[in-house]
């Protein structure tokens, strides 16, 4: 797997640097988000928590991109020195059309899937258990604000879901890790 991901890198760093930057088909994203689990861990309430997210995309039609990233988001665990953090890479399709005639504002839509793992770790940092990686999806709606230049303001909802298998204390609990996430993404285009 490792060498799967490492030829994906270098893959993508080769069509990053080729000619085709000049035709505004290029766009990375940063974007800093708030997390709110629906579920619950196991007989613990998880918090509300936080992250960010990096990702490149490619328009290969007018309105439609291909994206992919990395992400980590933590979460902490109400009345525990536990907490965990979800980190993996993301990868989809991406939606963009203006609103009317509009030229600036455009809604936003995306879908995709993320390849995430779940680390559990105390106040000192320590990673208890680690999930290994597996698939999620994600589903993702906002909007797009045009500031000019070849910049543009994200803010969007997302639901991400992920299943994963910890082992905690000789016993494997089954994690069901689902949450809205609220973000403003910044991104730039060339």
């Amino acid at each position: 797997m490792k060498k799967l991901i490492k030829n994906g890198v270098i893959v993508l760093i080769m069509i990053l640097s080729s000619t085709s930057f000049s035709q505004n088909k290029w766009s990375v994203e940063f974007r800093p988000d708030i997390n709110f689990p629906t579920e619950d861990f196991g007989d613990s309430k998880i918090e509300t928590g936080y992250g960010f997210e990096l990702t490149g995309a490619y328009r290969f039609m007018e309105h439609l991109s291909a994206y992919a990233g990395w992400s980590y988001n933590t979460f902490g665990i109400k009345d525990s020195d536990l907490d965990f953090d979800e980190t993996g890479y993301t990868f989809g399709l991406q939606f963009i059309h203006p609103l009317g005639t509009s030229e600036t504002l455009s809604y936003l839509l995306r879908a995709g899937a993320t390849y995430n793992h779940i680390e559990l770790e105390n106040t000192d940092g320590d990673i208890t258990s680690d999930s290994g990686h597996g698939l999620g999806y994600q589903i993702e709606a906002g909007l797009n604000y045009d500031l000019g230049t070849n910049w543009d303001l994200r803010p969007t909802i997302r639901y991400r879901a992920l299943s994963r298998d910890l082992d905690i204390d000789n016993t494997t609990l089954n994690v069901d890790l689902n949450y809205l996430s609220f973000g403003l993404g910044i991104a730039k285009t060339f």
